[in-house]
């Protein structure tokens, strides 16, 4: 069985979706949309890039390495490698309009 989007409105009133897994473990939850429509077209987007996506590994190589005690950003992200820009909002309205749009319903039948 696959893993079902939730979509739900957060307490600031944004809507937002979760990916849980078929046991009810909550996988993933999504950054808050203004609107219905966007985070459908959000859920739309993530269903499209989940299964390309690469795994890029930024964890130690080490087996035994220590965790780090404590969590500080310092403010300093030149070093950072850049991440990727992607129009998450343009896909997601062009498979909107993919879906929308009439689609081949297979033999053409004449029937002449």
């Amino acid at each position: 069985m696959a893993g079902m989007f939730e979509l739900f409105v957060d307490a600031e009133s944004a809507f937002r979706f979760r990916l849980t897994a078929p046991d009810g473990t909550i996988m993933a939850v999504s950054k808050p949309f203004d609107t219905k429509t966007d985070a459908v077209a959000g859920i739309a987007a993530v269903r499209e890039y989940a299964g390309m996506g690469l795994i890029t590994d930024h964890s130690t190589t080490t087996k035994n390495a220590a965790p780090q005690a404590t969590w500080s950003d310092t403010g300093n992200h030149k070093d950072d490698p850049p991440l990727p820009k992607i129009d998450f909002h343009g896909r997601a309205r062009a498979v909107r309009r993919a879906v929308s749009s009439p689609r081949w319903a297979g033999t053409i039948h004449n029937l002449s």
